[in-house]
């Protein structure tokens, strides 16, 4: 089963969020330590309006247990999203933050997939994506994108077997990704 998230999943939701996006939750959060940029996390996945905001998490249950999480939503809201963590890095560290701009306007963009450990290898992943590009077409977008780290073999293998093209690289948070799109097929 796939749900929406609510704010409750959130110390369930940051971890995984954290394991997924690795140094970009410091770039994010601006906290030098783990368990401080979790911590950050949790909050702005209570909050609204943020990039990782439970609004944009759907969640995959099984056994009755969250199992796994994708966060998404429309790159045209990329700049809005990121604003709160613009602010509390300008808060931290008095300077204005440049966050590079991982999603392009014209695309529904998939920011973070992940599944529990306990969890992997049993299509959990393989559904959220089948979710994320329902909720796409939806919405009534028919563009979709995601980034994958160049050495990330397995996940660029999964996305290239359901459709995923690369076509471009982006430098985010000192790792280089390939930008990788995939059209629907939106009802008229």
């Amino acid at each position: 089963m796939i749900r929406y998230a609510a704010p409750e999943d959130a110390s369930w939701a940051a971890p995984l969020i954290y394991e997924a996006i690795g140094d970009i939750a410091h770039t994010l959060t601006g906290a030098d330590k783990q368990d401080e940029a979790i911590k950050v996390m949790e909050q702005f996945f209570r909050e609204k309006q943020n990039r990782i905001s439970h609004e944009n998490c759907m969640i995959a249950v099984a056994e009755g247990k969250p199992a796994g999480l994708l966060i998404s939503y429309h790159g045209s809201r990329t700049e809005e999203l990121d604003r709160p963590f613009a602010k509390r890095l300008e808060q931290l560290t008095g300077t204005a933050p440049i966050i590079v701009k991982e999603a392009r306007s014209d695309e529904y963009y998939l920011d973070t997939l992940v599944v529990d450990p306990n969890y992997r290898g049993k299509g959990i992943g393989t559904r959220l994506l089948a979710s994320f590009e329902e909720e796409a077409i939806r919405q009534g977008y028919e563009r979709t994108a995601l980034l994958v780290e160049k050495d990330n073999v397995r996940a660029r293998q999964l996305y290239e077997h359901i459709g995923y093209q690369a076509d471009g690289s982006l430098m985010v948070s000192g790792h280089l990704y390939d930008h990788m799109v995939k059209m629907l097929a939106v009802p008229i």
